[in-house]
């Protein structure tokens, strides 16, 4: 399908995440909603409306951001881990990219 003018298509997203992506996140997110509150107060609005809408922004928000941030370092592990056993040789590791062994998650082996 050809793509309009003007559009790009969404690829990988190569930004770098920053040192602190969360705190960052939930800092942006709470001062925003402190404008909010701020503005209606000003304008002569509804405050407590006010801080219940900037609640609700800020639980949203943050957890939008917490998930897409969550998303892009699961992706940027599993793409440093492949690249890692592709540099050893292969998987090394029955298969798995991830260097992940057989087991219960916690480095032991099954128990019978």
């Amino acid at each position: 399908m050809p793509m309009l003018p003007g559009r790009r298509r969404r690829g990988p997203d190569n930004r770098p995440i920053p040192a602190h992506p969360y705190r960052d996140a939930a800092l942006v997110y709470a001062g925003m909603g402190v404008v909010l509150v701020i503005v209606a107060s000003l304008t002569g609005g509804q405050t407590l409306r006010a801080i219940v809408a900037a609640l609700i922004f800020f639980v949203i928000a943050t957890a939008w951001s917490w998930w897409g941030f969550r998303k892009r370092i699961r992706a940027r592990d599993e793409a440093t881990a492949a690249e890692e056993a592709r540099r050893a040789g292969g998987s090394g590791a029955g298969g798995r990219a991830n260097g992940a062994a057989k087991g219960n998650g916690n480095g032991q082996g099954r128990s019978k």
